[in-house]
């Protein structure tokens, strides 16, 4: 004889079967109104960032840019000028969360030490209390296009399809944009990770 009432599963009652009802998944508190996100996509010649809000149920712009740094200039100077220039950018912004574009790392060693020590530079610039998370390159074009081999161009068009830009964007700001995005929209899960003690997909320090 059957342990349950009926086979079709359609008709399952798990409290007349015996099984404990299944708990209704957690409800996930909204967005805390003028949360701002900054993305940040690390160069030691160009550094992109983009700044997010949520405002009115939504994801809106509130700004984005390149700092760029002399390329003649010794690296050390260039990484100090990284680090100060976003010093002053998080101070007038006072993002509550960061999103960096993890370190892709390239086939020229000279290159990624390069870029390795610019990234150190925007972290440092981060100041305590002030959470970092960081995304991979093809979880990020995942997230906003639906492909981990998205090409640049799909990226930004999602960008300014997302935010409701009409300017074009400059190649770093897009990138930096689109972390502050994939950061944003995975926000939801990494609450709901944490309710169920998961270790949310971003790696986040303070």
């Amino acid at each position: 004889m059957s342990r349950y009432p009926t086979r079709a599963w359609r008709s399952f009652d798990p409290q007349r079967g015996g099984a404990a009802a299944a708990a209704p998944p957690p409800v996930l508190a909204a967005e805390r109104t003028g949360l701002r996100v900054l993305g940040l996509d690390p160069g030691s010649r160009i550094t992109g960032f983009g700044l997010i809000e949520w405002r009115d149920g939504r994801w809106c712009h509130v700004a984005h840019g390149c700092i760029a740094v002399p390329g003649a200039e010794a690296l050390a100077v260039r990484v100090r000028l990284i680090f100060e220039r976003l010093t002053e950018l998080i101070a007038q912004h006072d993002p509550a969360e960061v999103a960096v574009e993890r370190v892709f790392v390239n086939r020229n060693v000279d290159s990624a030490l390069k870029l390795g020590q610019a990234r150190g530079a925007a972290l440092c610039a981060v100041p305590h209390g002030v959470t970092v998370f960081e995304y991979a390159p093809r979880a990020i074009k995942l997230a906003l296009v639906g492909s981990g081999a998205a090409e640049k161009q799909q990226v930004a068009h999602m960008v300014r399809a997302l935010l409701s830009l009409q300017e074009r964007l400059a190649a770093d700001a897009a990138d930096a944009l689109a972390v502050a995005l994939c950061h944003a929209h995975s926000r939801p899960m990494a609450r709901l990770a944490a309710a169920h003690g998961a270790a949310p997909n971003g790696s986040g320090t303070t």
